[in-house]
C-alpha cells in the first residue's frame, strides 16, 4: 500500500539542491500531493528554469515568488497560496531556504553574522508566521487526528552543526561559525514553535539532511541529493508527536541539542 501523502505542501528555496529534489520526489510519488507550492526568489531567471519546466509538466505544481526575508514578499506569496487553496488549509510547510558562508572565530564579522541570521532564522520565522493560519486550517480539517504530516506539520531545515553537545566532535574540521550559530537559533525557534502550536495540532520539528552534494555541501559530501531527500521523506511520513520539537537526521535518528 502506498504511504499517506499530505494534500498540500509549501517548500522554500526550490530552484536547486534539496528544495528542488523535494519537489521532484513528491511529484514522482504514485499518490502525489494535490498541490505543491514551490517557492524561490526569482522564478523568471535561468537559475529557476528546471523548476519552471517541471511546472509545465505537472499541473499540481505551482511556482511562487518568495523572498523569505522580505515581509512584503512573504505576505504576497501567502495571499497567492491562499487563493489557490480555495478555502483549504496547508498541510506541510518546509522551511528549506538557507545560506552558508565560510567563517571562523578569526574571520567572522558583524555583516557576515547578521546576513546568515537573517536568512536562516528571520526568514523561517517570517514565513511560518505568515502561513500559520493556513496550517491551523489544515489541522482543523481533521480535528480528531493525531499529530503527523498528513494533518499539519512545519519542518525547519537544520544541521548537525547546530548541536552544542556535538560541537567538540565537528568544530575543528568544520568551523562555519555564523552558520552554526544561526542553525542553533533555528533549533530554539523550532522548539518554541512546537510548544506554542501544539494546541493547534501542528507538529513542528527540525531535520538535519546530512552532508549532501549540493552547492552548500560541496562535491566531497558522502550523500547525493537523491539519497538525502529519499531518507527525509521517509522520516517525514513517520513523524508523530514524539518528534514534536526535536532535531532528527535524515535517517530518523535524534540529534541532541
Amino acid at each position: 500500500m502506498a504511504e499517506s501523502v499530505p494534500r498540500t505542501f509549501l517548500i522554500t528555496g526550490c530552484n536547486r539542491g534539496i528544495g528542488l529534489e523535494l519537489v521532484k520526489q513528491l511529484l514522482a510519488k504514485p499518490n502525489p500531493p494535490e498541490k505543491v507550492f514551490a517557492t524561490c526568489r526569482s522564478p523568471g531567471t535561468s537559475q529557476s528554469q528546471e523548476l519552471i519546466n517541471l511546472a509545465a509538466k505537472h499541473p499540481n505544481l505551482s511556482v511562487i515568488k518568495l523572498e523569505t526575508t522580505d515581509p512584503v514578499s512573504v505576505a504576497e506569496a501567502m495571499k497567492e497560496v491562499e487563493k489557490q487553496l480555495k478555502g483549504h488549509g496547508l498541510n506541510v510547510l518546509i522551511n528549506n531556504a538557507g545560506i552558508l558562508q565560510e567563517s571562523s572565530l578569526e574571520s567572522v564579522d558583524e555583516k557576515d553574522l547578521l546576513n546568515v541570521f537573517t536568512t536562516n532564522v528571520v526568514g523561517p520565522m517570517l514565513v511560518t508566521k505568515a502561513f500559520l493560519p493556513l496550517l491551523k486550517k489544515a489541522a482543523q480539517e481533521n480535528p480528531q487526528g493525531e499529530m503527523n504530516w498528513t494533518r499539519a506539520a512545519m519542518i525547519n531545515m537544520s544541521s548537525v552543526g547546530s548541536s552544542i553537545e556535538k560541537t567538540s566532535e565537528t568544530f575543528l574540521w568544520w568551523p562555519l561559525l555564523s552558520y552554526r550559530c544561526s542553525k542553533a537559533a533555528l533549533n530554539m525557534l523550532t522548539r518554541c514553535q512546537a510548544l506554542g502550536y501544539k494546541k493547534d495540532g501542528i507538529l513542528c520539528t527540525a531535520i538535519h539532511p546530512g552532508w549532501v552534494q549540493t552547492d552548500l555541501g560541496g562535491p566531497k559530501a558522502p550523500l547525493t541529493v537523491d539519497q538525502s531527500v529519499s531518507g527525509m521523506l521517509q522520516v517525514f511520513c513517520n513523524l508523530t508527536e514524539t518528534q514534536n520539537g526535536i532535531l532528527v537526521d535524515w535517517e530518523g535518528k535524534t540529534i541532541p541539542w
